[in-house]
């Protein structure tokens, strides 16, 4: 019996590795844009009332460009997204980033005037270069 038990100990331990493993890479290419595709990172924080006057903004043209991969992603409770959203400004030399924030490309675009007022010609700018 004791065998048996150590057995099946080893094969949990086993399966939890591999689940870990698994939700670590596909954490990893979930950050990560896809060749060819147009990303639009969406940075908002839940007590934000500047992100929320841009969600219907962003959730629109979220369907109306199903192609287009869509990263909604809120910073104030989460230290992942914060995370990305520091690396992705730090890449771009933008040194205090705020939200309401849109990223598309190497373009960045700030408060509830700039995200609605030019998000969609951002957009298709983007999908023109890749060909989409």
């Amino acid at each position: 019996m004791d065998k048996i038990i150590k057995i099946a100990m080893g094969l949990f331990i086993v399966v939890v590795l591999v689940c870990a493993v698994f939700f670590v890479i596909t954490r990893q290419a979930a950050d990560t844009p896809a060749p060819g595709r147009v990303t639009v990172y969406f940075f908002y924080g839940e007590e934000c009332q500047y992100c929320h006057n841009v969600m219907p903004v962003v959730e629109s043209l979220r369907q109306k460009y199903p192609d287009v991969d869509f990263q909604i992603r809120e910073t104030y409770h989460n230290q992942t997204n914060q995370a990305l959203s520091v690396s992705l400004n730090q890449k771009l030399g933008i040194p205090n980033p705020g939200v309401p924030e849109v990223i598309v490309g190497k373009l960045v675009l700030v408060g509830d005037r700039d995200i609605p007022a030019k998000l969609e010609s951002v957009i298709l700018a983007e999908l023109t270069k890749s060909g989409n």
